[in-house]
């Protein structure tokens, strides 16, 4: 055998062994997930509600396992942000976590409900009247006295008994939807009704009533239970709603325990609603890229799997069809 020969059938060999590496390289994983095949490409940005923000950080992650080439940032900083940042097309979508008001669908506003999550009343651990809160719960009425008209003043007057302790009542300073929803509840006011001292975003608020025995505050679900465990973070309680006025917390008012149950709860309206609540995708008019329309089909579809685990509700079927028509 000549050389030219020799090199002409090593050129053959090396051609069919590229071809079936590409063919083999174009095959879907075992998983389903797309491997090297995938031409599904691009960025999304994100940012907004602090109430989204772990869930919208676990879809991000299992979307990009199925499409390797798509990357996807998410930040957090409050419903306002996430709002403001989708208006000026800053980024593809916004997380919101309240209701898109008429002078936000009239800048062009375009929005979706991804999920449902919940906003309660927090404590420290150390309350001095702990039991008390805990056996009795506090009204919606004597949250009003606490958070808009600061009638009440100390942790006696609360839950009626002889403690001096005042109250140390944090709220937020950025515009969110967890303070609107908590203040919608409160007799229907608004975020800039409540009093006391603000603290930037859900982290700041749990913290401040983890280093304050006295404090008071409100969390979005996520920030005050642990996604591992489903318990409570060490240093915080909820203060039960005592949701029929009659001074006690019966046993169908006592769902706080854990996560899941308070999941569950919410899912069968025993938690008022507000603060129970939808959370939204939003975005500067319907999106037009094909990247940002096919995450949110798998979003409302396949991502509902990981709703309940990352520790909200999931919205209902009939929901879930509503919101997709929107992306036709």
């Amino acid at each position: 055998m000549n050389w030219k020969n020799y090199f002409l059938i090593l050129a053959v060999v090396a051609g069919i062994v590229s071809i079936a590496l590409l063919s083999s390289c174009n095959q879907p994983g075992k998983n389903g997930s797309a491997e090297s095949g995938d031409t599904l490409k691009g960025k999304i940005t994100m940012s907004g509600a602090f109430a989204l923000y772990p869930l919208a950080v676990k879809w991000a992650e299992e979307f990009q396992k199925l499409h390797p080439a798509v990357i996807i940032n998410v930040s957090a900083g409050g419903a306002g942000k996430g709002m403001t940042d989708a208006l000026s097309k800053m980024v593809e979508l916004g997380m919101y976590s309240k209701s898109v008001s008429p002078e936000e669908q009239a800048k062009g506003a375009w929005w979706i409900a991804v999920a449902k999550d919940a906003v309660l009343p927090t404590i420290n651990v150390s309350n001095p009247v702990l039991s008390d809160l805990k056996r009795k719960g506090l009204t919606r009425q004597k949250f009003y006295d606490i958070f808009i008209t600061e009638k009440i003043k100390t942790w006696g007057e609360a839950v009626g008994n002889s403690s001096k302790a005042e109250l140390q009542v944090f709220n937020r300073s950025d515009a969110c939807g967890a303070a609107d929803m908590w203040a919608k509840y409160l007799k229907n006011k608004k975020q800039e009704d409540i009093q006391g001292l603000g603290v930037n975003g859900d982290p700041g608020v749990a913290d401040a009533v983890k280093r304050n025995p006295e404090g008071i505050g409100f969390n979005n679900l996520g920030f005050i239970y642990e996604m591992q465990t489903r318990k409570m973070y060490p240093g915080l309680e909820v203060i039960p709603i005592d949701l029929n006025e009659n001074g006690v917390i019966d046993p169908d008012e006592n769902f706080y325990s854990n996560m899941d149950s308070v999941i569950s709860a919410i899912n069968a309206g025993k938690y008022p609603s507000p603060p129970a609540r939808d959370l939204y995708f939003v975005s500067g008019g319907k999106p037009s890229s094909q990247l940002v329309k096919l995450f949110l089909q798998w979003v409302l579809e396949d991502g509902q799997k990981y709703v309940h685990e990352a520790g909200y509700v999931t919205i209902k079927p009939e929901q879930v069809a509503v919101e997709l028509k929107k992306l036709d």
